[in-house]
């Protein structure tokens, strides 16, 4: 039996999802439903993608309020492919020059962002490189009516990453709450990890009247005074960043509007070059405050709407945070058939730039070649050591006091 499969069949005894498992047919749009109360979503093993969340509105109206495609084939053929919804991996963001050194050793990944004359693939890897995790089929082990559980075996070599990884992703829906876990263990070498959700929300379902923009949430980092800083192609430099009072980059002083400070210059390249909006990646600093446990002790993000009511906490065990405006989104995306309108001709049937936002927990970004950092411990592992976990909880509410757009 290969070493994959042990790990495989020894965690999944461990963690209790063989018991009373049931594996079932996925609908006729080949996506897996899960249940909780007020809350229902669909998933698909491409990417172990979310690719519904259908949740109530301030006015009772049930709004689906992440993106993705109808069918489930379509993510395979798309050609844009946004990472709608999946985990990217084996190392989330981006890497520099594509390029990591690991004991001395100096490892090439495959590149798939910024591409140049002289360097045709890329300058830099994005997300686990052309192949990444999100690219990938994952295996459902474990389906029931509120949780269901997707693995992957992430071979030696595997877009340039040294040792083979195994991986389980759970999601889970309770009362009006979404969790997930994200084990990844390496079974042969040292490799650096790194994983995140890489959802798409616009928390109006893009049924708003009134715009199709996202810019209209309210969003709030009240752990964030600093940020990591990034070049023009949004690899991190090493700094960090402080995120001033009252600058474009503060969400931690108070909630405010993502499109508040649009008219601010400073918001222009904040996203990289010729680029106006956020592609950037927030500090949490939990430890400001002692000890703490992160299921409860306060949310390290929080998105809101005031048109549908609608407001989403999360809560994390780790120490970063990406928020992407769709800076990158052009209008030709269609939105699926449960969300937007039908019968408004000033609103087209796609997400519009900024129409949605992306939310990522994870750790700092860009990690395993910044080593004064000291983030070896959160972001390499090895057989036989502590595997790589990821925790987080969305909870969902219904709160208007929001300032509208």
């Amino acid at each position: 039996m290969r070493l994959s499969m042990v790990y495989s069949a020894a965690l999944l005894l461990n963690t209790g999802l063989v018991r009373g498992a049931s594996i079932a047919d996925p609908d006729v749009n080949g996506k897996y439903w899960i249940y909780g109360e007020g809350i229902s979503a669909a998933f698909v093993p491409y990417g172990a993608s979310i690719s519904d969340l259908l949740i109530k509105d301030q006015y009772g109206i049930q709004r689906d309020i992440v993106t993705g495609f109808d069918n489930a084939s379509y993510y395979t053929v798309d050609k844009q492919h946004p990472h709608f919804g999946g985990v990217p991996g084996r190392y989330a963001n981006r890497i520099k020059n594509s390029t990591f050194e690991l004991d001395g050793e100096k490892y090439h990944i495959l590149a798939n962002e910024n591409p140049t004359h002289d360097n045709p693939d890329g300058l830099d890897t994005l997300h686990g490189g052309p192949d990444g995790w999100d690219w990938r089929n994952f295996t459902v082990v474990a389906y029931t009516k509120n949780s269901i559980t997707f693995s992957i075996v992430d071979p030696d070599g595997k877009e340039g990453f040294p040792g083979e990884v195994v991986s389980f992703i759970t999601y889970t829906l309770g009362n009006l709450t979404w969790d997930f876990k994200m084990v990844a263990i390496p079974t042969t070498k040292k490799t650096p990890i790194m994983l995140s959700s890489h959802t798409y929300w616009n928390l109006d379902g893009f049924a708003n009247n009134q715009t199709q923009s996202a810019l209209n949430h309210t969003f709030f980092l009240p752990y964030s005074g600093q940020r990591v800083g990034v070049d023009n192609i949004l690899i991190p430099t090493g700094d960090i960043l402080p995120n001033k009072l009252g600058s474009v980059n503060d969400f931690w002083s108070a909630p405010k509007q993502i499109g508040h400070s649009f008219s601010d210059p400073e918001i222009e390249g904040n996203c990289g070059f010729n680029c106006t909006g956020y592609d950037n990646c927030w500090l949490v600093n939990r430890e400001q405050s002692g000890p703490y446990d992160w299921r409860k002790d306060g949310f390290i993000a929080r998105l809101q709407s005031a048109w549908s009511g609608i407001q989403l906490d999360i809560f994390s065990n780790q120490e970063a945070f990406q928020m992407y405006s769709c800076n990158g989104q052009d209008g030709s995306m269609a939105l699926k058939t449960t969300q937007g309108l039908f019968d408004n001709p000033d609103f087209p049937r796609t997400i519009p730039k900024y129409g949605c936002i992306v939310l990522e927990v994870e750790d700092w970004i860009g990690g395993i070649n910044q080593p004064e950092w000291q983030r070896g411990s959160k972001q390499i592992f090895e057989p036989g050591g502590d595997p790589y976990v990821l925790q987080a909880s969305y909870k969902f509410s219904i709160n208007t006091t929001a300032t509208p757009f």
